[in-house]
């Protein structure tokens, strides 16, 4: 008798367990067959303007990134940077769409602060892209080290100005109040060192290359013996050498600025520009995505990712690895720097 309830007892342990592992295979086959949801992130630029070289090739790299990552993304943003209240209006309606993570690169350093700190108060990710705002909100920033950039800028402006005893200086600024306006300024003035002495005016043109046009040539008619000419964005800079080619000074003015719209590539060629920095806007937007994705699965990332910047001139825009710089898209994933 206690022979058979020992085998009936042992019986009912091997179909429990039998029953346990059926349970546990199933659950695996399931967990295995369902698909997982894509991260929601939503991208505020500071501009749509589907003519901007550098924010359209921006939003390519964070599209790219998306992709590769498996990521669903959103851009939200505005045609003109200089409208920071609509910037600060898009950026409360994808807090209300309640994305997983938010990527912003803010038009004001003071005035979209507050909007940020509400996302960030309500949990979201928040990733920086190209400028900064005035408290540490965010998550993560990827940008171009925009002082050093300004430094570099600065640093061969002297270089062009060495021949000349009381040099005088002309800045075509993007948007004041923007980090980057800022930033690129300081170092700028750094570069030059004893000539900052010579910067006669700095105007900003809201980046709107008409504006900048018209505030160049103000600019030229006022100062007559302006030596050098400084555009701190693709905007201002290219703006200013329209105004400089039609008011037929190429051969009076030096002019140098930021950023590698083909227009400004071929004024580089032409020598209606002496040199410009190139910064890696596809770079950034891949790395901003790669970065928010990181940090939603739990991984720690570098609180600030500086994606380089460099000089370009007519003599060295030939060498291979300055044209892949120039036209990122013939080889724009070979450049991207991890350290992942």
């Amino acid at each position: 008798m206690v022979k058979k309830e020992n085998k009936k007892t042992y019986t009912l342990i091997l179909a429990g367990i039998s029953l346990a592992i059926v349970v546990l295979l199933g659950y695996m086959l399931t967990a295995g067959n369902q698909t997982k949801q894509p991260w929601k992130l939503i991208f505020v630029p500071k501009t749509i303007d589907p003519t901007n070289g550098f924010w359209t090739t921006l939003i390519e790299g964070a599209q790219l990134g998306a992709k590769e990552y498996g990521a669903q993304i959103e851009v939200m943003g505005e045609i003109t940077e200089e409208n920071v209240e609509e910037q600060i209006r898009i950026i409360r309606a994808c807090i209300d769409k309640k994305p997983d993570a938010i990527l912003v690169a803010p038009c004001d350093y003071i005035k979209t602060t507050d909007v940020l700190q509400e996302a960030a108060d309500k949990g979201v990710t928040l990733i920086l892209l190209d400028s900064v705002v005035e408290r540490d909100v965010a998550d993560c920033v990827v940008a171009t080290d925009n002082y050093e950039a300004g430094r570099k800028l600065g640093i061969y402006a002297k270089s062009l100005l060495e021949n000349e005893t009381d040099p005088k200086i002309g800045i075509i600024a993007h948007v004041q109040g923007s980090s980057t306006a800022m930033d690129r300024e300081k170092g700028i003035r750094a570069g030059l060192g004893n000539d900052e002495k010579g910067i006669k005016d700095v105007v900003f043109c809201d980046s709107s290359y008409d504006k900048a046009y018209t505030l160049t040539v103000h600019m030229m008619n006022k100062y007559r013996d302006l030596d050098l000419l400084i555009g701190t964005n693709e905007y201002s800079a290219v703006g200013a050498a329209r105004a400089i080619q039609d008011m037929k000074l190429e051969n009076k003015v030096q002019l140098i600025g930021f950023d590698s719209l083909i227009e400004e590539i071929q004024l580089l060629e032409e020598g209606v520009f002496q040199g410009l920095v190139i910064q890696k806007p596809f770079n950034i937007g891949y790395l901003g995505v790669e970065q928010a994705v990181r940090i939603l699965e739990g991984s720690k990332v570098q609180k600030n990712r500086f994606v380089g910047s460099k000089l370009i001139t007519k003599e060295n825009m030939y060498e291979i690895e300055n044209q892949r710089l120039l036209y990122p898209f013939t080889g724009q994933k070979e450049t991207i720097e991890s350290n992942y």
